[in-house]
């Protein structure tokens, strides 16, 4: 130990990070078509740091959307409680954009007049709309299509706009429901390289929160994957991705997680079918 008077430095203790995103004990349960309560959610617990990319990966119906819904501020728990920078979340924010599976653009609204709507929402003036919008449809290369209306483009092309939109807004976090689902291998694949590319080159570090039932897509861009059980849904296995960026589908170090995490998804599966049909 150093005498007091010495000339060796005290050092301060690093503290470990505060997380951005926190859940506690979350339940969450909804009535069935016959009226009776359904547990969705159960006693469901995790943080997400300032700046990490975590994907939320189960079956379906195991209760991904309900926690980001109660994430989002769009739906209140049934127990335990979900916190922003430690603080309850008691509705939405500008603090969080949520990307949905449809894009839910206003098909009577340019490209670019679906971002700068968004930026009026959000109290920017309306001299920097303009500039912003485009500033973001370029970075997701639509610049040439701002002007078209949303049925022109395809519906990746589409996702794309919702994805420049939400970015547009400059969340802390970005919270997406299965946002490529709908798309077929290419234009998924295609949407997969932009989220990763436009959330690694945001001078602001952003939080990322991506629910998914796909594999390869949770591990293809997450640094961290929560797998859970099927209904009621618990968190059963984490697994860290160490895999550099931009990462490949056929990276090693990405397949190997793929296989490790696949295997546990379906034994969740087969429990979920086995209830299903009473054994």
């Amino acid at each position: 130990m150093a005498e007091s008077g010495s000339n060796i430095a005290h050092l301060p203790v690093a503290l470990p990070q505060a997380p951005k995103l926190s859940v506690r004990n979350l339940a969450k349960t909804r009535l069935s078509s016959a009226g009776a309560n359904v547990v969705a959610v159960d006693r469901v617990s995790f943080d997400v740091l300032p700046g990490e990319f975590v994907s939320l990966l189960g079956p379906s119906g195991c209760g991904k959307t309900s926690i980001l819904n109660i994430l989002a501020g769009l739906d209140r728990p049934t127990g335990g409680e979900a916190l922003i920078d430690g603080r309850p979340i008691v509705g939405p924010g500008p603090d969080r954009a949520v990307l949905f599976q449809e894009p839910a653009l206003f098909p009577w609204l340019s490209v670019a007049d679906n971002v700068e709507l968004a930026l009026k929402l959000l109290g920017v003036p309306e001299s920097d709309r303009r500039e912003r919008a485009l500033a973001w449809l370029e970075n997701v290369h639509l610049g040439r299509y701002a002007n078209a209306q949303p049925h022109e483009l395809s519906a990746g092309m589409r996702q794309r706009a919702a994805l420049a939109r939400a970015l547009a807004c400059e969340p802390d976090v970005l919270l997406a429901d299965e946002p490529f689902g709908a798309l077929d291998a290419q234009a998924r694949e295609l949407l997969q390289n932009e989220l990763q590319r436009v959330w690694a080159e945001r001078d602001a570090p952003m939080t990322l929160l991506l629910v998914t039932h796909n594999v390869r897509e949770a591990a293809l861009l997450a640094d961290r994957v929560l797998v859970m059980s099927a209904a009621p849904g618990r968190l059963i296995e984490e697994q860290r991705i160490h895999a550099p960026r931009p990462r490949h589908l056929d990276d090693a170090l990405v397949s190997r997680v793929v296989s490790e995490i696949h295997g546990s998804l379906m034994r969740e599966v087969d429990k979920d079918v086995a209830r299903e049909m009473g054994d």
